[in-house]
């Protein structure tokens, strides 16, 4: 029996390397796969949209805030992949009194990442596999830009909801040469009207395809913003997935970012 740490300190005893794993994280669903557990893999939530075709056999256990507990305890996992911003603390301990073993990550950085997916990758047995993925992005953490523009990063509308302060995506930008001024609010997803956060004097905002899907749909209610100020729309699953997107999206961003104003 080994026993192992998730990221919040919690022991998991396990006697093997996983072989029947749930995930309630879509970005942690594609990672398994990227590094050959995806056989493992015997359900996910209906938000797991990719791999798309390796998954579209696989039962769908509700939402990440809803899952359905009780067929996830039928499916008798022996690990189940929680995160501790996408998934409820009482769900997580609905299935760890019922004998399920949960592993929680807490990603909060770029470099969080590395750390959190380097030791599961050897919870799982996959190290090697793992290995080139995080090997990439932590040489891309090295000698980050300079801080270039002032960038408001919304994610959700009515009621306006920012990327705010000790978030993954808020670190991404930050390396990417961002000027986070939602960090200027208070929480890690500051809600504000859309005045509020004008009154941040964003010189860039970026509308990203998900959580919320802005589209030119959305356009006009930014009719009044400062002519100076740069609207960009951006890919909502580069910012916010880390994993095996991390890399690209640093590069992604950084072009974004290091453009003249």
């Amino acid at each position: 029996m080994t026993q192992v740490r998730d990221a919040l300190g919690r022991i998991i005893e396990l006697a093997a390397p996983p072989q029947r794993i749930v995930s309630l994280v879509p970005s942690m669903t594609e990672w398994l796969f990227s590094v050959g557990a995806g056989e493992r893999v015997i359900g996910v939530t209906r938000f797991c949209i990719e791999p798309a075709a390796a998954i579209a056999h696989l039962p769908r256990l509700g939402g990440t805030k809803n899952p359905d507990r009780a067929a996830i305890i039928a499916l008798r996992p022996d690990l189940v992949i929680a995160e501790q911003e996408e998934n409820r603390e009482r769900d997580v301990q609905a299935l760890i009194e019922a004998g399920i073993n949960v592993y929680v990550t807490a990603i909060r950085s770029v470099a969080d990442v590395v750390t959190q997916l380097t030791a599961l990758a050897a919870i799982l047995d996959v190290s090697a596999a793992a290995t080139p993925m995080m090997a990439e992005l932590r040489a891309a953490l090295i000698d980050p830009p300079a801080p270039n523009w002032r960038v408001l990063a919304l994610i959700w509308r009515d009621p306006w909801m920012a990327i705010g302060q000790a978030t993954y995506a808020g670190d991404l930008l930050r390396l990417s040469g961002g000027i986070n001024v939602a960090e200027r609010l208070p929480g890690r997803y500051p809600r504000a009207t859309l005045a509020e956060f004008l009154a941040l004097e964003p010189e860039l905002i970026l509308l990203p395809s998900e959580p919320y899907p802005f589209s030119e749909r959305d356009l006009p209610v930014f009719a009044a913003v400062d002519q100076r100020c740069r609207i960009e729309f951006c890919d909502g699953m580069a910012l916010t997935w880390p994993g095996p997107r991390s890399s690209a999206a640093l590069t992604m961003f950084r072009q974004l970012l290091q453009q003249p104003l």
